[in-house]
């Protein structure tokens, strides 16, 4: 009598029937336990599945054998099949618009790899892409969070799901063990590819995992359970905080400046009442605070969180502090005050007499002129003759705000800027200020990045000074 194969854990709960879901599949022993499981129940589960190959331009003859592979995995599995190539390198090394030091291999790799799923959603269409992220997997992130200091929502780890405007990436298997995996595809006599990148220490993760577990799990064998575990709590905790935030924030959290008699005048920067905020749980008081320099852009850290714990529940009027990323906080007799200071400057760049980086937001009545030395740039916005634009109108250059969304060329939905700027690789002070221009409501320019034109309208950024990247 055959003995039936060892069950591969699978979290199905977010693959409903009728779904078309692609399987990203590397050729690893991971992805391809992934595409095999899901293939042996798609019927059952009423599952539309396609296989995802992405060729990362690294690795030569090896990468190629594995796209081979795959190719052929998906033919036998009858399974329609999607590839494409990059040049991760080149990706890595490029960062014309920050003149950032260039990314790893492994961040331009995922970048890239999220991006184009993102498009198979789109473009295929389809309505998720499955990552073969396993609790292996989960134990090495949740470490290397834990390593680079992170707080809770870090060590939440990977998430079972990430939703955009494109579709969901789900991760099905983070519940499986590698040991678990490997054996599932021996019983059904399935290969796999072995990535020789995976072997080399100069890589982080590969440190972790070929070095610092197997050493600590000395002392514990249980250890990838009990960080992949952590990372269920942390998520379940912060899906609570964040709600608990949301409910308290506005009560706390205020914008402009209180007026005699009652009121708040419309300015710049936002507010915490300390007399309020001094009767909470220090748990509580720490997440307000940043919450509030979040608003602003900014994400303070552990030694900076505490400096702003300090000053609001001890601190006097006048006292003030001037943190990273250009956030400033004040204490007034009642509240601390948080606004952003100036930006850099370019090099050459004055700002003229009466402007200052404080000036902004700045703006003008189309067709004009911006010229804005905070930012070394100058803006020309023209009506292009292709539509006509109802009413007068008026652009506002201004610093980007939190829940800013832009809609970029070729792309299928709007994105946050935050995210933006993330994949632009815009770190520090630099990411505060960064300039975005504002139309009827709309961003419509962005320093950067390249967005669906505004009907009507044309936008000409030239730099200030030729050193700049306008």
């Amino acid at each position: 009598m055959r003995t039936p194969p060892p069950a591969l854990p699978l979290d199905t709960s977010l693959l409903k029937p009728g779904m078309r879901v692609a399987v990203g599949l590397s050729g690893g022993a991971d992805s391809v336990a992934l595409l095999c499981a899901l293939a042996t129940r798609s019927r059952e589960l009423g599952l539309v599945l396609h296989a995802a190959h992405l060729h990362h331009g690294l690795r030569g003859e090896e990468a190629d054998g594995d796209l081979e592979f795959c190719r052929e995995l998906a033919a036998r599995l009858q399974i329609p099949f999607h590839e494409a190539r990059v040049d991760t390198a080149a990706e890595a090394r490029a960062n014309p618009v920050t003149g950032k030091p260039a990314e790893s291999i492994e961040e331009a790799a995922r970048r890239l790899r999220y991006a184009w799923f993102r498009m198979l959603l789109t473009e295929t269409p389809l309505h998720a892409v499955a990552t073969a992220h396993t609790l292996d997997d989960q134990a090495e992130t949740v470490l290397a969070k834990f390593l680079r200091g992170a707080w809770t929502e870090g060590l939440a780890g990977i998430s079972p799901k990430l939703e955009s405007p494109e579709g969901l990436i789900v991760r099905p298997m983070l519940a499986a063990s590698r040991a678990e995996v490997e054996a599932f595809l021996n019983s059904i006599g399935q290969p796999w590819r072995e990535d020789s990148s995976n072997r080399h220490l100069s890589f982080t993760r590969n440190r972790i995992r070929h070095e610092l577990l197997p050493r600590l799990e000395s002392w514990n064998p249980q250890l990838r359970t009990h960080l992949a575990n952590m990372a269920t709590l942390a998520r379940d905790e912060e899906a609570w905080w964040r709600a608990e935030l949301d409910r308290l924030a506005p009560q706390l959290i205020l914008r402009g400046r209180p007026v005699r008699g009652g009121g708040r005048a419309a300015s710049e920067g936002i507010a915490l009442d300390c007399t309020r905020l001094v009767a909470l749980a220090p748990a509580l008081q720490r997440r307000l605070l940043r919450r509030a320099a979040a608003e602003l852009g900014a994400e303070p850290d552990f030694a900076a969180t505490e400096a702003l714990m300090d000053l609001a529940l001890r601190g006097h009027a006048g006292q003030r502090l001037e943190l990273a990323q250009s956030l400033i906080a004040e204490r007034t007799p009642r509240e601390l005050r948080f606004t952003l200071g100036s930006g850099p400057k370019s090099k050459g760049a004055e700002a003229p007499k009466g402007k200052s980086a404080e000036s902004l937001p700045l703006q003008t009545p189309v067709p004009g002129q911006i010229n804005a030395p905070v930012f070394g740039l100058s803006l020309k916005i023209d009506f292009d003759g292709t539509k006509s634009v109802a009413g007068p109108a008026t652009v506002v250059l201004r610093n980007w705000r939190p829940g800013d969304r832009v809609r970029l060329r070729y792309s299928s939905g709007p994105r946050k800027v935050k995210e933006v700027l993330e994949h632009l690789r815009v770190t520090g002070s630099e990411r505060t200020v960064w300039p975005v221009l504002e139309f009827d409501g709309r961003l419509i320019w962005m320093r950067g990045v390249e967005l669906e034109p505004e009907p009507g309208l044309v936008v000409t950024a030239t730099p200030l000074n030729p050193n700049t990247c306008a």
